[in-house]
C-alpha cells in the first residue's frame, strides 16, 4: 500500500505567561529526545472540564478554571496526563464519552504545549477545534498512522474508531495491527503520544506489549452538580422551567446520576425539567428509571422498582435503626470523615418475617435503585459462559452504583456449590467463588442485602467478617411487634386499624409470621366480601384461628435457627422479647 503524507500544521506555541510556570518534562536516558521538550505543569495537574450542554462542548476551552476540584492522583483522569508526560507511545482508553475524552485531551494539550489532532473512519486526520478540515483526508486508518508517524512536532493524537481495526479475527486487519506496532516503535523515542478511544477492549494480542490499557472514569458527583448549575444557567429567566435545587437536592441528584455518562445524565435532568416544568431534588425517581434502560439491556439483572419504605416494617428496631444511620456513608462528607462505602448484609431468619421487604426498604430509604440478583439468570450451558455471566452481571451493577443489590435466599445458591465438583463440573462452585471474591474486594458503592432461610447451606467464607458489614438474625414478631404488622396491613387495604382491636388479634397471632399476619387478614377480607359487609375484627380472629402458622408445623427447624443464631447473630429486634411457646398459649385444666 503507498501512502501519500501529508505534513501536518505546527502545534500554537505556548505563551509566555504559561511557559513561566513550565518546566520540562521526565526524558527518557536511554533515548534521544526531540528537538522541542515537551511542557509539564510544575505545581499542579489539570482536571477534567466540566460539564456542559451541546452548545457548550463545542467551544470547550483548554484553559483550565481556578475552581476546579483538585484532582485524585489514583483516578483514570490524571493517569492519562500522567502517561502522556511519561511519554508511553499508545494508549486504549476504555470509555462510551469520546467527547468527554477529547474535550480532557485539550486542556492537557494546551497545557503541555501540544498539538491535538482527532481521526475518524469519516472525517480523517483533523486538527482539533476546526470540524470538516481534514489535515490530509486520511481515512484509512494505515494511511493516517503513517502520518503520526512522519509528523516531527510534540502532538497527541485521537483515534476514535480504532478499535474496528484492531480485531484479530478479519485478516483485513492486519497492515493496521502491523502498523500500530511500528507507530509504538516510532513514538517512543518522540514527544508524541497516540490515544485510541473506545467503549470496547478490541485488541489484537501481539498488541499486549505495546499498547498500554487505561479505564477512563465515569463522571464524579462533583461533575453532575456543575452540569446541573449549567442546566440551571440555561433556563434562567425563562419562565416556563422552575430549578428548585437547594444543596442537599442536588446532592441527591448528583449522587443518583452516579454511573450515566454525562450525555445521559444531561437527558435524564432535561426529561425531569420537561416533564412537570421543574427540577428538585424528588426527581431521583427519574434518574433511577433512566438507570433502569442499562440493566434491562444487560438481561442479567432485574431492576426493582420498589415503593415499601422502613415504616412499613413492623418491628426489628435495632436493624432499621443500623440501616438509618448508614443513610449518609455514601456521601463525600463521609469519604472526608474516613468512613468506607458500607458492603452489605446478610438477614438469616424464619421464612416469612420481613427479610425481603427490608432489602427493598434499604432502597427507599438511601435513595438508590434496587437490583435483584437472580443467581439462576447467571448459568448457561457453553462452557465458560456462567462465570461470564457472573462477571457482567458485576459489572453492570458497578456501572450504576450507588445501588442495592439484593440478593434472596442466597442459601439455595449456595447450596449447589458444595456438591459442584460431582454434579456440574464444578461450573457453580467458580461462579459463586467470584462473586464471594467481589464481596470481599470490591471497591464501588453496591450495598448487598442477602437473605437466607437455611444457615446449614451457608459456607463460612459468606458469614466470616469483611464479606459483608453484619449478620442480623430476624425471628418471629413479638406481640408489640404483631400489632405494628396489623396496623400497616390494615392500612394498606384501606382500613382504619383505630377500628380494631390490635391487642386482640396480636395475642390470637402468637406465633404468626408477618406474611401469615397479612394472609389472615386478605382470608378473612374474601369472607365478608362475599357476604357483601365490611371488615370487623372477629372476621380477622376466625381467620387467625383457622391458620395454622409455620411456628408450630416447622417448630424444630426454628428452634434449631434460634439456637444457631444464639451469640452468632445480632437480633434485628432488642434482646429481651417475651418469652413465648413456639405451639401456641398451654391450655390448662381447671
Amino acid at each position: 500500500m503507498t501512502t501519500n503524507s501529508v505534513p501536518l500544521p505546527a502545534p500554537p506555541a505556548t505563551d509566555t505567561a504559561s511557559a513561566h510556570h513550565l518546566v520540562p518534562a521526565l526524558a527518557r536516558p536511554a533515548l534521544a529526545g526531540p528537538t522541542m521538550p515537551s511542557p509539564v505543569a510544575a505545581t499542579k495537574t489539570p482536571t477534567a472540564p466540566g460539564p456542559a450542554n451541546s452548545a457548550a462542548q463545542s467551544t470547550a476551552t483548554a484553559t483550565a478554571t481556578t475552581d476546579a476540584p483538585s484532582p485524585n492522583p489514583f483516578d483514570g483522569v490524571d493517569q492519562l496526563d500522567l502517561l502522556i508526560r511519561a511519554r508511553y507511545p499508545v494508549i486504549y482508553t476504555v470509555s462510551w464519552e469520546e467527547s468527554r475524552v477529547e474535550r480532557h485531551l485539550e486542556l492537557i494539550a494546551a497545557k503541555r504545549g501540544k498539538a491535538l489532532f482527532t481521526w475518524s473512519v469519516t472525517s480523517g486526520l483533523v486538527r482539533a477545534g476546526t470540524p470538516g478540515k481534514s489535515v490530509g483526508g486520511q481515512t484509512d486508518p494505515v494511511d493516517a498512522l503513517t502520518a503520526v508517524i512522519e509528523h516531527k512536532e510534540p502532538a497527541i493524537y485521537l483515534f476514535k474508531d480504532l478499535n474496528a481495526f484492531l480485531r484479530p479475527s478479519m485478516p483485513c486487519n492486519r497492515p493496521a495491527i502491523r502498523k500500530l506496532r511500528e507507530v509504538s516503535r516510532a513514538l517512543t523515542d518522540s514527544y508524541k503520544t497516540l490515544i485510541i478511544v473506545s467503549p470496547l477492549l478490541e485488541m489484537a494480542p501481539e498488541l499486549e506489549k505495546d499498547v498500554t490499557v487505561l479505564d477512563f472514569p465515569l463522571p464524579s458527583p462533583a461533575d453532575m452538580e456543575r452540569l446541573l448549575d449549567k442546566i440551571a444557567d440555561d433556563v434562567r429567566g425563562n419562565p416556563a422551567f422552575i430549578i428548585d435545587l437547594n444543596p442537599r437536592g442536588k446532592a441527591s441528584l448528583a449522587q443518583a446520576a452516579g454511573g450515566l455518562t454525562l450525555q445521559e445524565a444531561e437527558n435524564v435532568f432535561a426529561k425531569a425539567l420537561v416533564n412537570d416544568g421543574q427540577l428538585t431534588g424528588n426527581d431521583v425517581s427519574t434518574v433511577f428509571a433512566e438507570k433502569q434502560q442499562i440493566v434491562r439491556k444487560s438481561g442479567l439483572l432485574e431492576y426493582y422498582a420498589s415503593s415499601e419504605n422502613l415504616e412499613d416494617v413492623g418491628g426489628m428496631s435495632e436493624l432499621k435503626g443500623w440501616i438509618k444511620k448508614r443513610s449518609a456513608a455514601f456521601t463525600d462528607q463521609a469519604k472526608v470523615f474516613g468512613l468506607p462505602a458500607p458492603k452489605g448484609v446478610l438477614l438469616v431468619g424464619v421464612q416469612g418475617c420481613g427479610k425481603s421487604l427490608c432489602a427493598k426498604a434499604v432502597s427507599q430509604e438511601w435513595k438508590m435503585p434496587l437490583l435483584r440478583f437472580d443467581v439462576g439468570r447467571m448459568f448457561s450451558s457453553l462452557v465458560g459462559s456462567s462465570e461470564e455471566n457472573m462477571r457482567r452481571a458485576i459489572h453492570v451493577a458497578e456501572s450504576i452504583a450507588p445501588v442495592v443489590m439484593w440478593v434472596d435466599e442466597i442459601d439455595k445458591a449456595m447450596a449447589g456449590s458444595q456438591g459442584s465438583a460431582r454434579t456440574d463440573g464444578g461450573t457453580t462452585a467458580r461462579v459463586m467463588s467470584t462473586f464471594l471474591t467481589w464481596l470481599s474486594e470490591k471497591q464501588s458503592q453496591v450495598f448487598v442485602v442477602a437473605t437466607a432461610n437455611d444457615i446449614t447451606q451457608l459456607p463460612p467464607e459468606l458469614l466470616r467478617k469483611g464479606r459483608l458489614d453484619e449478620i442480623f438474625f430476624v425471628d418471629l414478631p413479638t406481640e408489640s411487634e404483631r400489632r405494628r404488622v396489623f396496623e400497616i396491613h390494615l392500612k394498606r387495604r384501606k382500613r382504619d386499624p383505630q377500628t380494631f382491636d390490635l391487642s386482640a388479634l396480636a395475642l390470637a397471632a402468637e406465633g404468626f409470621s408477618g406474611a401469615e399476619i397479612e394472609q389472615a387478614i386478605i382470608s378473612a377480607m374474601y369472607d365478608v366480601f362475599d357476604l357483601s359487609r365490611d371488615l370487623t375484627t372477629p372476621d380477622v380472629l376466625n381467620a387467625c384461628a383457622e391458620t395454622v402458622p409455620l411456628s408450630k408445623t416447622m417448630s424444630e427447624r426454628i428452634n434449631g435457627l434460634r439456637a444457631w443464631a444464639d451469640g452468632r447473630a445480632r437480633p434485628a429486634s432488642p434482646i429481651g422479647r417475651a418469652s413465648e411457646s413456639l405451639t401456641g398459649r398451654r391450655k390448662l385444666e381447671a
